[in-house]
């Protein structure tokens, strides 16, 4: 038999894949249960309800980016602001792709839905998402010393990198777009929003005609 620990990690990874897939409203506790292995009286030993399982879940999503974050910064040397802002892009990307489950819920509707009545849940989101606008926003004060990035609001232009990123994760997330094709692109709107340069590639069209597009 597994221990409590072990039954109680075992709940939220299975639950994170039903919340992921499913979403919110259509996952019962049973089904956590049945696939976990247990009895569902120990679901409910654990977490009284399926929004404190949700919510756990959620927690436990933060905490994983929070740690990620932290190896991150630790790793990454980079010689310019610049540098640090295209490096984070990549590892947002990264992130996304090895964390698809989690993204592919942070991205339902239900979260914040449930944000505009629960601050715990609130709470949560407003953490995950500040931690990479602040690792964008350090990006950008790193490169306004050293040159690499001109003179800009720093705050805005950390969430409007953040968002344009983000908004590209998410096309990936509900299969509409591939980010990959648009990486480059991506990287030169960055320089052209945090420099005076040019962008020099030419820009990707997009037929607003096909909505889904595999390849761009």
């Amino acid at each position: 038999m597994h221990p409590p620990h072990s039954r109680k990690e075992a709940i939220l990874q299975t639950a994170t894949m039903f919340f992921s897939e499913k979403g919110y409203q259509d996952t019962s506790m049973s089904e956590i249960a049945k696939i976990t292995g247990v009895a569902d009286g120990t679901i409910f030993y654990h977490f009284k309800t399926k929004s404190e399982l949700f919510l756990a879940v959620l927690k436990n999503f933060k905490e994983g980016i929070i740690r990620e974050l932290e190896a991150f910064q630790n790793m990454a040397v980079f010689n310019t602001g610049l540098d640090m802002v295209e490096g984070t892009v990549s590892f947002y990307f990264s992130l996304a792709d090895r964390m698809e489950d989690r993204f592919l819920l942070l991205h339902r509707h239900y979260p914040y839905k449930l944000a505009m009545k629960n601050p715990d849940c609130r709470e949560h989101l407003e953490e995950i998402y500040t931690c990479f606008i602040d690792l964008f926003e350090r990006a950008i004060l790193k490169g306004q010393k050293d040159g690499s990035i001109r003179e800009v609001h720093s705050k805005k232009q950390a969430l409007l990198l953040f968002t344009l990123v983000d908004g590209l994760v998410r096309l990936g997330t509900y299969n509409l777009y591939k980010a990959g094709p648009l990486y480059s692109d991506l990287i030169d709107s960055c320089r052209c929003m945090l420099t005076n340069k040019q962008q020099e590639t030419k820009p990707t069209f997009i037929n607003p005609q096909n909505k889904r597009a595999h390849s761009l």
